[in-house]
């Protein structure tokens, strides 16, 4: 069943509940696990949106969408290729992302963002979708100048792990079919990016499955599913809009 699920503050305190147009109906205990309504509900606007989940890590991959491979000359991988962005990197829809302290070109990248529900390790691609709670929107901000400053040693960690570098949201999505997704990422309100899931060389069960057999992926987990054509570098003040039908609009100015 479709549903979505935000985390949020209020009145100092952290919570989640389904949101239902402009309301959102508390919940308490694990999202991931047990959890029934309070009966408590709130208006939207009542409330500060939080990153919606907490993940022990965020799976970033590289070279996972055909259209971005055929413009970069990129060869077929034979196993996903990714990198871990750091805890201090996720953000909330509708926080800021900072201006690193080097300056230099920063990009956006809009992406699908699967969350895992349940512990995940090993598991078949036929079973990979059982360990899949939702999916949300995700910008995988880089800073791109850093990335071959040094020939030997290309620095996919630093450019893609500062502060707020990984926003997610505005919600989790359930009961969805990813592959008849698309991404659409603005740039002050023009379409930059706008993309097939079903363009994805890995899709979403054979990635999770891959992905388990290297590492445990634990509740709340996220894999960012890579990005396609359109990437571009934001401008302080820039607002990067990442929106995908049945998810949301995850928003964040740059600066």
């Amino acid at each position: 069943m479709h549903s979505l699920w935000i985390r949020y503050e209020h009145d100092g305190r952290a919570g989640f509940g389904r949101l239902d147009g402009e309301r959102v109906h508390e919940h308490q205990g694990d999202l991931f696990a047990r959890h029934e309504p309070t009966g408590r509900s709130f208006a939207l606007s009542e409330l500060r949106l939080l990153a919606p989940t907490q993940p022990s890590k965020v799976v970033a991959m590289w070279n996972n969408f055909g259209a971005l491979r055929a413009r970069l000359g990129l060869g077929l991988p034979e196993e996903p290729l990714y990198l871990l962005k750091s805890p201090n990197s996720w953000c909330a829809s509708g926080d800021a992302v900072a201006v690193p302290r080097c300056g230099g070109k920063v990009v956006f990248e809009g992406e699908l963002g699967i969350v895992i529900g349940r512990r995940c390790s090993g598991v078949s691609e036929a079973q990979a979708l059982e360990h899949v709670f939702g999916y949300t929107c995700a910008n995988d901000v880089t800073q791109a100048e850093i990335l071959n400053r040094d020939a030997s040693f290309a620095q996919w960690t630093r450019a893609k792990g500062f502060d707020t570098f990984c926003p997610m949201g505005p919600a989790i999505a359930t009961g969805l079919d990813p592959q008849t997704l698309r991404v659409r990422t603005l740039l002050d309100g023009q379409v930059r990016q706008d993309y097939p899931i079903s363009d994805m060389t890995f899709p979403v069960p054979r990635l999770v499955s891959l992905i388990s057999q290297d590492m445990t992926l634990l509740p709340g987990d996220v894999i960012l599913c890579g990005t396609s054509v359109g990437v571009g570098s934001m401008k302080p003040g820039s607002l990067v809009e990442v929106e995908i039908e049945g998810i949301g609009r995850l928003s964040n100015r740059f600066g």
